[in-house]
């Protein structure tokens, strides 16, 4: 299965916008006065992401928007340290030049945590919030050299091999759900010269420093009062059960589903679970 078949049929375009000064890649599916749904991916990732999520929420009705975030994929990567704030102003750029008032917001990883922030800054601009196997509510030392580590090697030795553990690291079933089209995806990202240059400004939340005061703390997700689904996979490698649970008790009213054999991308891993879920979710928050 390729990423192009898994869009087969689908009313797809990859675009370029300018937002805030940001050239900024998106893939947009769906009809265009659906209700927008905007895709987050996680630290060092890229739209493909949601490759498994754009047909059968395009097919649904909702205006799908899938974007390189500030600083990732071919999105423009301005030189400075990308702290959540950064991200926050770069979406709420994209929402304004995509013409979106208020959209329903998915948000993996780094992009829950970016998403969270949006909502608990500015609940106007968010119709719903989805966080899966979002960060951002710890600082766990061993977790970060993880990702540090990892990305760095992956990112300054021209070893697919280096590329492909990176991702291995995020699923539960690697052989299952991670191809080697994703593969060559992302290290053909992660050797772009601009990506390479820029690889210490993406990491700075890995410091313990920058990250503690960006952490999304209980009193921060209290202040959201959007519909929050929290979506955690219970092999994540990168946060136990506890920390969703402690996320979706913070959240008032928030939704918390847990997903067997699934590590750290539950929209990929189990698309046929997420998928339908997310919809359901969706509508009734609509």
């Amino acid at each position: 299965m390729t990423i192009w078949t898994e869009l087969t049929g689908v009313d797809v375009a990859q675009t370029f916008v300018d937002a805030g000064g940001v050239t900024t890649r998106a893939v947009q599916a769906g009809p265009a006065d659906g209700p927008p749904v905007v895709f987050l991916h996680g630290t060092s990732g890229h739209l493909e992401a949601f490759v498994r999520n754009l047909p059968a929420h395009a097919a649904a009705g909702y205006r799908c928007h899938a974007i390189d975030m500030l600083g990732h994929g071919y999105t423009g990567k301005p030189d400075h340290p990308y702290e959540i704030p950064r991200y926050v102003e770069h979406l709420a750029a994209y929402l304004d030049a995509a013409g979106i008032g208020r959209a329903h917001l998915v948000g993996e990883s780094l992009g829950g945590w970016v998403a969270a922030w949006l909502a608990s800054e500015d609940p106007g601009r968010v119709a719903s919030l989805q966080l899966l196997a979002a960060g951002g509510t710890k600082a766990d030392p061993k977790i970060m050299e993880r990702i540090r580590t990892s990305t760095r090697r992956a990112v300054e030795t021209d070893d697919i091999d280096l590329t492909r553990a990176r991702l291995h690291l995020l699923m539960h079933d690697p052989e299952r759900d991670v191809s080697e089209e994703l593969v060559e995806i992302r290290h053909r990202i992660y050797h772009r010269p601009d990506f390479v240059a820029n690889v210490g400004n993406l990491l700075c939340l890995q410091d313990m420093e920058t990250r503690q005061r960006n952490l999304l703390r209980p009193d921060r997700l209290a202040r959201i009062t959007a519909p929050t689904l929290v979506v955690w996979g219970r092999n994540n490698p990168f946060g136990e059960v506890p920390e969703a649970r402690a996320m979706h008790e913070a959240i008032p009213g928030s939704r918390l589903e847990l997903f067997d054999d699934c590590g750290h991308w539950p929209q990929h891993e189990r698309h046929e679970i997420y998928n339908p879920l997310s919809l359901e979710f969706l509508k009734a928050a609509s």
